[in-house]
């Protein structure tokens, strides 16, 4: 089985997992989801491909900075679910602002010098 096929199984593997546990419990589904397991697997990917640890290093390191932004996601939806706004257009908005988060994030750490 080519490495592509194995990256795609276990990535729809684990979204569908998430969801079917999320539909059962909330909290187990938002645990496994926060868990970071798309890093992990392209952490492993990454090696498996390249074995180049300075690559595998520089995507962690770098993971950690874009994070950040994600998480006014995670803030801003359920805010606007909260203000009674309906489920696509809270996660539309929710996005829009993530996206925006996450360019403010890379022109700061590019500014910086923090990502290489």
């Amino acid at each position: 089985m080519s490495i592509y096929l194995q990256k795609i199984l276990i990535t729809t593997l684990m979204v569908v997992v998430i969801s079917e546990v999320a539909r059962r419990s909330s909290v187990i589904g938002a645990l496994i989801a926060s868990l970071p397991v798309v890093s992990i697997l392209s952490m492993i990917w990454l090696f498996k491909e390249t074995q180049d640890l300075t690559q595998v290093v520089q995507l962690s390191q770098n993971i950690v900075w874009l994070v950040l932004p994600s998480l006014l996601f995670f803030i801003c939806f359920p805010w606007l679910i909260t203000l009674k706004l309906e489920f696509y257009p809270a996660l539309f908005i929710s996005a829009v602002i993530t996206t925006i988060g996450y360019l403010i994030t890379l022109k700061l750490i590019e500014y910086f010098g923090l990502v290489s």
